[in-house]
C-alpha cells in the first residue's frame, strides 16, 4: 500500500537536512552542531549532503509506545553513502554500526527498538561537499526480522506447517515458473525472475504485467549459497518486502503445496482459505 508519511520524509527530509548542512560548507561552528531529527513511519530513508556536526535520529512510529518493545530497526546503508559513522545510541552510549568508507554491498544492520537510537556523526573531511551519507530504515515485527535475517540453515525446505502459514501470512504469494536466475557474486545474492501463472497476493507491485502478450512477472531475490537454478515445473513463491525488494521464504514445488493444502483442508487443520489451483 502507498504510505504518504514514508513518502513525505523521502522528498522532504533531504531537503531539511540540505540546508541545515549548508551551513557546514562556510561556518566552522557548524562542526559541533548535534540536530534531531523525529520519523514517525515505519520505513523511510534518509540522505544527510554535506554532512557536519552530528545528527539525533529519533523514530516514533505511529504505534502504542507498549508495542515498542516487540520492534526490529533494521537498516541499510546507501552503496556510495560516506562522511560520517553511523552508531547506536543508549543512555550517552554509542556502539558503532556502520563505520565511515565500509563497504559492504546488501548489508543489513538490525537491533531491537529498545537497544536506543540512531547517532550519526560526521567524520573530518578535507572536502564535504563531494560527501553524501544516507541509509533506509524499516521497523518491523521482531518475528519478521527474525525470519529475513536467520543465519541457521537459510536455504532449509520449508516443512508442510511452515508452507501453509507462510501463505497466509507472506507480502506475496504466486504460483510461476523460474525463467532465469542471476548470480550477483560480490552481494552475494541470486536474483530469481520468475514468470507467474497466478497471483494470490502481493503487498507491493513488484510482479506487474508486461509486454503485449499480457504475462505477469517480476523478480526475487534470495541468498547465492542457496543455489537456486532454473527448472521446469511450476513453483509456489512465498516472502516478504524488504527494503523495497521481494525476498524469498518458503517455495515448494506447486504440486507439493496443493498435496498438502488438500491434506490440511480435509483435516481442518489449513490456517487461511487459499485457492490452490
Amino acid at each position: 500500500a502507498w504510505d504518504p508519511c514514508s513518502l513525505y520524509w523521502l522528498r522532504h527530509l533531504p531537503n531539511f537536512l540540505f540546508l541545515s548542512s549548508l551551513s557546514g560548507l562556510t561556518h566552522e561552528s557548524h562542526k559541533k552542531d548535534v540536530e534531531q531529527v523525529y520519523l514517525r513511519c515505519s520505513e523511510g530513508s534518509i540522505e544527510w549532503m554535506y554532512p557536519t556536526g552530528a545528527l539525533i535520529v529519533n523514530l516514533r512510529p505511529n504505534t502504542s509506545p507498549a508495542s515498542y518493545k516487540h520492534l526490529t530497526v533494521c537498516i541499510k546503508p546507501f552503496k556510495d553513502s560516506a562522511g560520517a559513522n553511523i552508531y547506536l545510541e543508549k543512555t550517552g552510549e554509542l556502539k558503532l554500526l556502520v563505520r565511515d568508507g565500509e563497504r559492504s554491498p546488501s548489508k543489513v544492520y538490525c537491533f531491537g527498538y529498545d537497544q536506543g537510537g540512531l547517532f550519526v556523526e560526521a567524520t573530518p573531511q578535507q572536502d564535504i561537499s563531494r560527501k553524501i551519507t544516507g541509509f533506509q530504515y524499516e521497523l518491523m515485527n521482531k518475528g519478521i526480522a527474525s525470519d529475513l535475517h536467520t543465519v541457521s540453515a537459510p536455504c532449509r525446505p520449508c516443512s508442510d506447517t511452515e508452507v501453509l502459514l507462510a501463505v497466509c501470512t507472506s507480502d506475496f504469494v504466486i504460483r510461476g515458473s523460474i525463467r532465469d536466475v542471476t548470480n550477483e557474486a560480490e552481494e552475494q545474492e541470486s536474483i530469481i525472475h520468475v514468470g507467474v501463472n497466478k497471483l494470490y497476493r502481493q503487498k507491493s507491485k513488484v510482479f506487474q504485467l508486461t509486454g503485449e502478450s499480457g504475462n505477469w512477472r517480476g523478480q526475487i531475490k534470495t541468498l547465492l549459497e542457496c543455489g537456486v537454478r532454473p527448472g521446469d515445473g511450476d513453483f509456489l513463491f512465498t516472502g516478504r518486502m524488504h527494503f523495497g525488494e521481494a525476498r524469498l521464504g518458503c517455495a515448494p514445488r506447486f504440486k507439493d503445496f496443493q498435496r498438502m493444502y488438500k491434506e490440511a483442508k480435509d483435516k481442518g487443520l489449513n490456517p487461511c482459505e487459499i485457492g490452490p489451483d
